[in-house]
């Protein structure tokens, strides 16, 4: 499947994942914006629409509704609060604007019959997204390492493994078929997430963001812009 949300088009523009984070833009709009840029390319591979189930100024129910008849077939609740920490995701959860918002997204999206793929970053957020409706589980360790504006702190390869096994088992607690999938953090490239498979034991597959777009066209313009330059004028 292919995931569209407002981080994508930063990165795409240069900027880091965390730009889809602040007042740079409308992230659902942006989302509902690059409908026709990618669903009709897309053929038949299913195309998911991240949602920010935070957004104030949206009634989900008609911004989904929105979503399904340009195309969408399933959402994910990025941008998420579940990267803030500290006394800043206090204030969110107090203000209304929490993670519980994002999970009642999830929820409402599972009655419109569309795929749900949250990310979680806790086993109490994977037991409550697997019980709002969850189809698949992305446990997320974090920004993506690597790259020219990559993150530069993460955890360990092995640490994000154990956290990984733990969210896994608390979403399988709730319905042993829920799919579990990595992403992020330390978990770059093909061989992290080689690593993860070997070593984990629960997790089915790789949710790829920056790896898969970023990280690739950032190497491949650079490569040819080298080839390029090292080319001979003389005749």
């Amino acid at each position: 499947m292919i995931i569209v949300y407002n981080s994508g088009k930063y990165r795409m523009a240069g900027r880091g994942s965390t730009a889809g984070y602040l007042c740079y833009g409308d992230g659902n709009g942006i989302v509902a914006d690059m409908a026709p840029e990618v669903i009709p390319m897309a053929a038949d591979v299913p195309v998911v629409a991240g949602v920010c189930g935070t957004d104030p100024f949206r009634i989900m129910r008609v911004y989904l509704e929105q979503l399904v008849k340009l195309g969408y077939c399933g959402v994910q609740n990025f941008p998420t609060v579940g990267l803030i920490d500290g006394l800043f995701r206090q204030s969110l959860e107090e203000t209304g604007m929490g993670y519980d918002k994002e999970v009642e997204m999830i929820r409402e999206a599972a009655g419109f019959g569309l795929l749900t793929t949250p990310y979680v970053f806790t086993e109490e957020e994977a037991r409550l997204m697997v019980d709002a409706g969850a189809d698949i589980i992305v446990a997320h360790m974090g920004v993506t390492v690597k790259g020219t504006i990559g993150a530069q702190t993460s955890m360990s390869l092995d640490d994000a493994v154990a956290r990984c096994d733990a969210i896994a088992g608390a979403a399988k607690a709730v319905n042993p078929e829920v799919l579990v999938l990595c992403h992020g953090g330390p978990i770059a490239e093909q061989d992290e997430a080689a690593y993860v498979f070997q070593h984990s034991r629960d997790i089915v597959g790789f949710y790829g963001a920056s790896s898969t777009e970023r990280i690739p066209t950032e190497r491949a313009m650079t490569a040819k812009m080298r080839e390029f330059k090292a080319l001979n004028l003389t005749r």
